[in-house]
């Protein structure tokens, strides 16, 4: 089977086609570490994170490199308010977002660098470019100068000529194009700084990517990824200066997320909706969040409200109540060996341009078909019958590690949705509990309206009961 991945350099879907045979090197901007992570941090990382599993899963040898932007106009900023150091803010941050990340079940990229750790393969590209005549030294300030590379402008669509200064670009009457950029910034008071040729200083932004992509994956890399807003000015600029340093293409594939925004609006701290991933956290179990993230196409916008959120929670409830079923119908889901129709199915979708969204409707059709012929069967299922069973169930296996949805047991899942339930109404468990062994005498007792009586206290409560041969099983809604 091909892969597609829409590449936003060209605006299409292409083939994807890696520069060395099975090999993919990777890389996807990480956050700016002055604050704690926001849903839209979470979109991208899951994103990037289910791309390179699903490359794994094809047989690909993926490096894959998340960077942390650890010195950068914001952190100076947030440790001149709180009084503490640079090194200290970005460390805080970083380590809020792998407690964060490692909740929504990311795992860790292969490289996870810092800006900080490059300085000296920064400085040696801006020695490049100035040498090149692609930059250009004022006061101790390096800039690159957009005019000098015939391509400005490719990844974004823009032109120089038609864009006006001021428009996400910092305006300094020193530069000789206003849409020139730095690639070092010469030290100020109480900022941290390097030396470099052309005194202390810092690096700027754009720079920092493209050191350590250069660095650690080479000069030409399969995939670059990263939210939509930054295709313009940041990955705009990393090419324009890693090509102009280097004198080869730079990125084979560009891929670019879509936004989140918070009931229709965009998300923004100035409106009041600005989402922490360690709030949202508190109302819904992690797979639920990463669920509501992928069921949409990762270029198209998605909308987080509570209605979608119910929506994704309910969903991914049944997926776990049919392996529940599975579990109790059979001793264990052994691969079969070959795959079968689901997964078939999810790759050809995931080859599309990493289409998750149609990839877990098929895991949704799946669930309902398997539930309908769980109903319909008796206890001794045939040996066809069970095969059918067990090749699903394999197959949702294998799609799970791969969206890392569904991949706890149904009793660890329910647990954690109960405790996740009592946290966001308080109902003590010991009166549920209470509640539903009165129920059960109530039953026992034949005094059905008393029974239902109690049956719709718990549902006032968000508490859902289910009758089983074993016993009364509650879970929190």
């Amino acid at each position: 089977m091909t892969i597609y991945l829409y590449n936003t350099l060209s605006r299409k879907k292409e083939i994807f086609e890696t520069v060395e045979p099975d090999k993919v090197r990777m890389y996807v901007c990480g956050p700016t570490v002055y604050d704690a992570s926001h849903i839209g941090h979470a979109r991208s990382v899951v994103v990037f994170d289910v791309l390179v599993r699903y490359l794994r899963a094809r047989g690909f040898d993926v490096i894959y490199v998340r960077n942390f932007t650890d010195v950068d106009d914001k952190i100076i900023a947030k440790a001149n308010q709180t009084g503490m150091s640079c090194k200290d803010i970005a460390e805080k941050y970083i380590q809020e977002f792998y407690v964060d990340m490692d909740a929504l079940k990311v795992d860790r990229a292969t490289y996870e660098p810092r800006a900080t750790e490059y300085i000296d393969d920064i400085i040696r590209i801006v020695r490049m470019l100035i040498d090149k005549g692609h930059a250009y030294c004022m006061d101790g300030d390096v800039y690159f100068a957009v005019e000098s590379f015939s391509g400005y402008g490719k990844l974004s669509g823009r032109k120089l000529d038609d864009m006006e200064a001021g428009a996400r670009v910092d305006v300094d009457i020193r530069k000789r194009n206003p849409f020139d950029f730095a690639l070092w910034k010469a030290s100020k008071p109480g900022e941290p700084e390097w030396n470099s040729p052309w005194g202390n200083g810092r690096p700027g932004w754009h720079i920092e990517c493209s050191a350590m992509s250069s660095a650690l994956l080479g000069e030409t890399i399969d995939i670059h990824g990263g939210g939509m807003d930054l295709t313009f000015p940041h990955h705009e600029n990393e090419v324009a200066q890693s090509e102009a340093a280097f004198g080869k293409t730079f990125v084979k594939y560009w891929v670019h997320n879509g936004f989140v925004n918070i009931n229709q609006e965009k998300m923004s701290k100035s409106l009041g909706n600005f989402l922490l991933i360690k709030d949202v956290l508190k109302s819904y179990h992690p797979e639920v969040i990463r669920l509501f993230l992928l069921s949409s196409h990762y270029r198209s916008p998605i909308d987080f409200n509570d209605k979608i959120m119910d929506e994704s929670t309910t969903a991914l409830d049944k997926v776990y109540a049919l392996l529940a079923r599975l579990d109790e119908r059979f001793d264990t889901a052994p691969v079969p060996s070959r795959s079968g129709e689901l997964w078939e199915h999810f790759c050809e979708a995931m080859d599309d341009d990493l289409n998750t969204a149609k990839g877990i409707g098929l895991v949704f059709e799946s669930v309902r078909n398997l539930n309908r012929l769980l109903d319909e069967s008796e206890e001794a299922v045939s040996s066809d019958l069970q095969q059918i069973f067990q090749t699903a169930w394999s197959d949702l296996q294998k799609i799970s590690r791969i969206i890392g949805v569904f991949g706890e047991t149904p009793e660890q899942y329910a647990a954690e949705r109960k405790m996740l339930g009592l946290q966001k109404t308080a109902v003590d468990p010991a009166w549920i509990e209470k509640m539903i062994a009165d129920r059960a005498a109530a039953r026992k007792a034949k005094e059905w309206q008393k029974a239902d009586e109690i049956r719709k206290q718990l549902e006032a409560v968000n508490v859902v009961i289910e009758d089983r041969p074993e016993g009364t099983l509650w879970r929190m809604v």
